[in-house]
């Protein structure tokens, strides 16, 4: 399965780019995880608990980062194993782009599954793919911009969460 899509973050590049590499910013956008630990340099270990259509497992996997243009692109790929429920792989193709302190973040995913999961049929596993990957990058634009208006939260304290996330 391929996706592809665009965000624009409202913060700078150099932001942005920080986030993308720091595990507690990762654990905070990854839907289920657990736990992420490690460094861009090493790779990030991950434990990611998920429910696709009837099969509910708990992933443990690791995440390189290759392909590295320091702070403009970079790939991050995955592959983790969640026992009888089979693995899942996957690859994204990151790249930022600023305009007028705004971040265009673009990106192409490629995932695989296999065992029970791919048993599950294309339509469910696409469908769970492409809302994994819309809720990691909905959630990395909120982590790094703040609560919306309509949120409680006050957007000082939120965007300072980050900043002590990232330094």
């Amino acid at each position: 399965m391929q996706m592809s899509d665009t965000r624009e973050i409202s913060a700078d590049k150099a932001i942005v780019w920080a986030a993308l590499l720091n595990p507690e910013v990762l654990k905070e956008c990854v839907p289920g995880a657990s736990e992420v630990t490690g460094t861009p340099e090493d790779g990030f270990e991950a434990v990611v608990t998920q429910k696709v259509g009837p099969v509910k497992a708990t992933f443990r996997g690791t995440v390189t980062v290759s392909n590295v243009v320091e702070g403009a692109a970079l790939t991050l790929t995955g592959e983790g194993k969640g026992g009888a429920a089979g693995f899942a792989k996957g690859a994204a193709n990151v790249r930022l782009d600023e305009a007028d302190g705004i971040t265009r973040l673009s990106y192409d995913v490629q995932a695989k599954v296999g065992g029970k999961l791919a048993q599950l049929g294309s339509r469910i596993v696409d469908g769970f793919a492409k809302k994994m990957a819309d809720q990691f990058f909905t959630r990395l634009e909120e982590v790094i911009e703040g609560p919306k208006e309509a949120d409680e939260a006050p957007e000082a304290e939120k965007k300072g969460w980050l900043k002590k996330l990232i330094s």
